[in-house]
């Protein structure tokens, strides 16, 4: 970091090197609070390109370090960011606005851990031996036995473009991988928090140059503006983009991509179904209850996971929609470092304004709101960008707040009669990311998760298994990650094939 002004100002990282910005310097505000945290640099699109460039210098090398040496550096990585675990928390906090439980325990707390899981990642077998096969004389040659193996290769180099609801497990969940495989990347992170990704730019650059790595296998560039982003998925020498953002976006990504036969692993929206089925005891409506419930807190509703759609069978719909109010109104709004605060912000005023502007769409299209829809009022949320948990009912299907991804503490409740008309529903939207299934039969349960066009389900549960793949269907995304599978996905298949 430079001093500015009285202030600290990031630089950028190309190459090995700590870069002032071409484009200068933008603020970072504390959503909470609205006050600045520190200045993040703002880079040209010929810094992007460096950056690029400086990633494809440094990939032969690195490609070819033993996979030890990469196990070390992301160990190492790991261990120098628990011995920073306080104040990397604080500064999560600060930019992202995120509670304390969540800032220390899902954002610095998880990034240790993909560091060390990628760690042995580095060192599982990237070979797979294949079954003999007796080729006849012919054309090609004589006869003979022929043995085969696959192998994954590095991709090369990786752009990520990470997330602003998670700045520490987001980038981590897609570097880590990406280096254990043996790529080189170049980081964009969310302009609205970058500044913990400089933090664990830091650790990585320690780790690295204890590891005699060559400079350029981890760059960072960052900027508010729409053309830092474009360069880095344009560049010639990255052959891989791992986005994670709105359809939209992921869309347009796609796009160069595919002009540029560049792989891509695309984590995009959600609009989370989570049926729940009349035969459920109480303690299982109670279940139900506390996992639609995150949807109010965990992130503030800033997650594409988040079972946002709730599809109840008439028989329990009224006490579910009755509980989920009941439960909204008891999660205290406020000061994300204040103890017992389960609410915080979400990321900015124009957030918070799209947010708000999809309450007040859900009321003119007819859906009555529960609990919630007007902005908190209370000493702590005077300032920053709250908005309170909002629960609607007497919904349809057709409601474009039932349809489309709002990414807030809003919840909306569909009824629907019969198993058949569920699924239905479920499956009726253009995402299909996670969806959810709460009932009291076990059989019916796993059933209905067979059918639900979604890259995961979860069965009276919105609990992860961090091995499982991640990644959705339909506008939800293209590839899957996490566990072994993020191994894959930063890897291209090689066959090895000899006479025997």
């Amino acid at each position: 970091m430079s001093r500015r002004g009285g202030e600290f100002a990031e630089r950028l990282l190309i190459g090995g090197e700590w870069t002032e910005p071409d484009c200068g310097h933008y603020d970072v505000l504390d959503p909470a609070t609205e006050e600045v945290v520190g200045r993040a640099p703002e880079a040209s699109g010929a810094q992007v390109r460096a950056a690029a460039e400086a990633a494809r210098a440094a990939f032969g090398p690195w490609s070819r370090t033993a996979p030890q040496t990469r196990a070390r550096v992301l160990d190492r990585t790991a261990e120098i960011i628990r011995r920073n675990f306080g104040r990397y928390a604080e500064l999560a906090q600060a930019e992202s606005g995120a509670t304390t439980a969540t800032a220390r325990g899902m954002q610095v707390g998880v990034s240790l851990a993909r560091f060390q899981r990628y760690a042995r990642g580095a060192l599982e077998p990237v070979e797979t031996p294949l079954p003999p096969q007796i080729n006849e004389a012919g054309p090609m040659g004589k006869a003979g036995v022929f043995g085969a193996f696959a192998a994954r290769r590095p991709v090369g180099v990786v752009t990520c473009i990470t997330s602003y609801n998670n700045p520490w497990a987001n980038p981590a969940g897609k570097v880590a991988p990406a280096l254990a495989m043996g790529n080189t990347v170049v980081v964009k992170p969310a302009p609205q928090d970058p500044l913990s990704v400089y933090r664990m730019a830091e650790a990585l650059q320690e780790a690295l140059a204890e590891a005699g790595a060559p400079p350029g296998v981890v760059n960072v560039v960052s900027g508010e503006r729409t053309a830092v982003g474009a360069a880095a998925v344009e560049s010639p020498d990255v052959d891989m983009v791992s986005f994670t953002g709105s359809t939209a976006v992921g869309q347009r990504i796609a796009e160069v991509c595919g002009r540029g036969m560049k792989r891509q692993l695309m984590e995009l929206g959600g609009k989370g179904a989570a049926l729940v089925f009349d035969d459920l005891d109480e303690a299982g409506l109670a279940a139900a209850v506390a996992g639609i419930g995150t949807t109010f807190a965990f992130y503030s509703g800033q997650i594409c996971t988040a079972p946002t759609r709730v599809l109840a069978q008439r028989g329990i719909h009224d006490r579910l929609v009755e509980r989920l109010a009941r439960y909204a109104g008891q999660l205290t709004v406020g000061d994300p470092r204040a103890r017992g605060t389960v609410v915080g912000p979400v990321i900015s005023a124009a957030h918070r304004d799209r947010v708000e502007s999809y309450i007040e769409l859900g009321r003119k299209e007819g859906a009555r709101v529960v609990t919630g829809g007007e902005r908190p009022d209370g000493p702590d949320t005077a300032r920053g960008f709250y908005v309170a948990p909002t629960l609607f009912a007497d919904c349809t299907a057709a409601m474009r707040v039932v349809r489309e991804e709002i990414f807030g503490p809003v919840v909306v409740v569909v009824p629907f009669d019969d198993e058949e008309e569920g699924i239905a529903l479920a499956n009726d939207s253009d995402y299909g990311l996670l969806d959810y299934v709460w009932s009291g039969d076990v059989a019916r349960a796993f059933r209905v998760a067979g059918r639900l066009r979604a890259g995961g389900v979860g069965v009276n549960t919105v609990g992860r298994n961090m091995e499982a793949p991640f990644g959705g269907f339909k506008y939800s995304g293209v590839g899957r990650d996490v566990g072994s599978y993020a191994l894959h996905a930063y890897s291209e298949l090689q066959s090895v094939v000899w006479p025997g």
